[in-house]
């Protein structure tokens, strides 16, 4: 029997202990999408508590919480801080099989020298260990992400972002992590939901262009596009929850977005036209600047209306969605490829059967001398499992190039996120040994640590070049 999360942990074979150790452990990482908060890291967020760090907006453990039978005043509500500690305490034995049981004492070890096992017993005396380094100066913001090896941070932001903070790392030079903001225009494509008229006016303000028209939304679109690459901004995102396309011209879209402005609701099909036509002007865009464009797609979210009203978006209500995606994808990607300005394109599918169905597309798209342009991104959300993971892999490996895979990403709130790098570093050394050990792939270190090197760190430095 193998000893609980030693170091180890996941290394299924010999093979995969001499990959992880000789060849992936001590690289750096490119966080290349998550949604830390550029203030946060900025100002040095010194946190009060572990609770503080690791349960505030983290919607994946509140989820967990509320289906370990824990009352919502422990999770969101007016609780005290270690009263949610022990809450969460309480829920973490229960989740045997589920990553978050292993991340979260890959957190505590890793950033803290925890090795015992939370739950309710140890609480008292790990929330005192922890919380004793927690604000002792030494454990603030960017400590976490210096002492996980990060070289690049790339957070989420809304085109009406001032990006200040990112201004202000910038310009002060002070912290050696890249820190670069991400573009992620949503809540300008979806022109039928409330608050579309308030964020155009937030658009117009902050891009100085007056939007009375389509062209004018465009010019404003490119202006925030522009402003993000002088910051360093490289990388776009969309979430594309149903995916869609239309066929349609300029003149048809300038009409439904004049009556959209005028707070006049358009149809389906109205709104499918304008998402085409827009995200293939932005791709176009994206190809002249040689940024990489995400997207993420078939994602349910928001499902309980209700919490939905008390708590906002991004709570733990959503799921997976199971929308047809192969007809418009490839639709809107050939819309950008026959004019040859497709960029380098991330795809992500909230859906596991949706697997095959991107492995197979991207292999439709690449080429222009890019290795891996087009990439099947790594497994997200509900899939960021060790079976989610291992899934993802094999999918893109048994149909596509899995050498040319630019690798992890957090897609995290949370500073304690990064030992989800290794979680995933040590899945793609288990996952390459067992072919080795299967007789499926020869015995030779300098390919196979070169491969894992590449996945771990290095495709997704020449893919991105943030330098």
């Amino acid at each position: 029997m193998k000893k609980f999360m030693d170091e180890n942990f996941l290394l299924d074979n010999q093979v995969a202990k001499k990959l992880y150790f000789n060849y992936a452990k001590d690289l750096p990482i490119i966080d290349y999408h998550c949604h830390l908060i550029p203030e946060e890291i900025y100002e040095n967020k010194q946190f009060k508590n572990i609770t503080e760090i690791w349960l505030y907006g983290d919607h994946y453990k509140w989820r967990a919480m509320r289906a370990n039978g824990i009352e919502e005043e422990y999770i969101t509500g007016n609780a005290s801080d270690y009263d949610k500690f022990l809450a969460w305490a309480r829920t973490v034995p229960m989740l045997i099989g589920n990553p978050l049981y292993n991340w979260t004492h890959l957190e505590l070890q890793r950033f803290f020298g925890v090795n015992e096992v939370l739950n309710e017993k140890t609480a008292p005396i790990i929330w005192d260990e922890v919380n004793a380094k927690l604000t002792s100066g030494e454990y603030r913001a960017r400590d976490f992400i210096k002492q996980s090896n990060v070289s690049v941070v790339v957070t989420t932001d809304d085109p009406v972002d001032d990006l200040q903070y990112h201004a202000k790392l910038l310009e002060e030079g002070d912290f050696s992590v890249k820190v670069l903001p991400g573009f992620r225009p949503d809540k300008g494509l979806e022109i039928n939901r409330n608050g579309f008229q308030e964020w155009i006016n937030k658009l117009q303000n902050v891009s100085n262009v007056s939007i009375s028209s389509y062209d004018d939304y465009l010019a404003a679109l490119e202006s925030r596009v522009e402003f993000f690459h002088s910051l360093g901004g490289r990388v776009s995102d969309h979430a594309l929850d149903t995916m869609m396309y239309a066929e349609t011209t300029k003149e048809e879209i300038d009409q439904l977005f004049k009556d959209a402005l005028a707070g006049n609701k358009v149809s389906l099909e109205e709104e499918k036209k304008f998402k085409t036509y827009t995200l293939t002007f932005l791709g176009k865009l994206y190809a002249k600047l040689d940024w990489a464009m995400q997207y993420h797609i078939n994602a349910h979210r928001n499902n309980n209306s209700r919490m939905f009203d008390q708590l906002g978006p991004d709570s733990g209500y959503d799921s997976m969605n199971d929308e047809g995606i192969a007809k418009p994808l490839v639709k809107l990607l050939d819309s950008m490829a026959k004019e040859d300005a497709l960029p380098k394109t991330v795809l992500y599918s909230l859906n596991p059967t949706d697997n095959h169905t991107i492995a197979t597309i991207i292999g439709s798209f690449q080429g222009g001398g890019t290795a891996g342009k087009i990439q099947f991104g790594t497994a997200w959300w509900f899939n960021d499992s060790k079976p989610g993971m291992l899934n993802q892999m094999n999918a893109l490996a048994s149909i596509g190039v899995f050498s040319q895979f630019i690798g992890m990403l957090t897609d995290s709130r949370s500073l304690l996120s990064y030992p989800r790098h290794e979680y995933f570093r040590r899945l793609v050394c288990s996952l390459i040994g067992k072919w080795v050990e299967d007789g499926e792939v020869p015995e030779d270190y300098e390919t196979l640590g070169k491969i894992v090197q590449k996945i771990s760190y290095y495709n997704a430095e020449a893919y991105f070049n943030f330098n």
